[in-house]
């Protein structure tokens, strides 16, 4: 634990000083396109349950966390123009090398979930609780296209949870049982190479539905319970005219 603390240090620290350009650059950019502050304070579940306040520049309207929900899909209406973008290549992630440094987080480790959003569901997500909480993991290179999966969703929480969230807290304890100094290596290199290289797939996640699974299912529920169509919702009708739905497929 020793090593990995002193990894967190001095990589949070190299990450702030080399990528201080860019970080200037994202919070005059966030400043100017919208009123409001450059970062996003909201509140998260941080080691053995305790509350930190996350360091994310924001990617949304001020107090957007008040007026919709704690999962967020790209068609969301609380998203900025400059936020778009940011979201898109995860320039608004980059920040929480702050909470790194300070000790909140860790360079890898299970996401944090919103405070009030995980309220209700302590009792699944307390192993999680046991370490600190990352700015990446497995499940986050697994679901790194959150929001599009989400898009069109009138609900997004309630669809998170019901595709999203148990493939996730598995992955999550996957790290936890398995975590390792070397294992945190290999995580942040993957993580790094699939910016630019999306079809590449550690093996610790090819066994989970991919982008392509989660995306097909939440537009046949949208679609089949809910009447709404989206872009890609004419791709699924063509699917089950094929006799390759997605329906029967357990990725929920």
């Amino acid at each position: 634990m020793l090593l990995k603390r002193l990894f967190d240090i001095f990589a949070s620290l190299f990450g702030l000083i080399i990528l201080s350009p860019l970080l200037v650059f994202v919070a005059v950019w966030v400043k100017l396109d919208s009123k409001g502050p450059v970062f996003y304070r909201g509140l998260r579940l941080g080691k053995n349950g305790k509350p930190f306040r996350i360091f994310k520049f924001r990617s949304m309207v001020f107090n957007a966390d008040k007026i919709g929900a704690a999962a967020t899909a790209d068609n969301d209406f609380r998203i900025t123009r400059s936020g778009k973008f940011i979201r898109k290549c995860k320039l608004d992630e980059i920040s929480q090398l702050i909470n790194v440094l300070l000790g909140d987080m860790s360079m890898v480790g299970p996401r944090p979930e919103d405070f009030q959003w995980a309220q209700p569901r302590m009792d699944k997500i307390r192993n999680t609780l046991s370490v600190r909480p990352g700015i990446t993991d497995w499940a986050s290179i697994w679901n790194s296209d959150e929001g599009a999966i989400l898009l069109g969703s009138p609900d997004p929480n309630g669809m998170y949870e019901r595709i999203l969230w148990q493939h996730k807290l598995e992955l999550q304890q996957y790290y936890i049982k398995n975590r390792s100094f070397f294992s945190d290596i290999k995580i942040i290199l993957y993580t790094l190479v699939r910016i630019v290289r999306k079809n590449i797939t550690p093996k610790e996640i090819q066994i989970y539905p991919t982008f392509h699974d989660l995306r097909g299912e939440v537009v046949r529920i949208l679609y089949e319970e809910h009447g709404i169509i989206c872009p890609d919702t004419k791709d699924y009708i063509k699917s089950v005219n094929n006799g390759t739905s997605l329906k029967n497929k357990n990725v929920a």
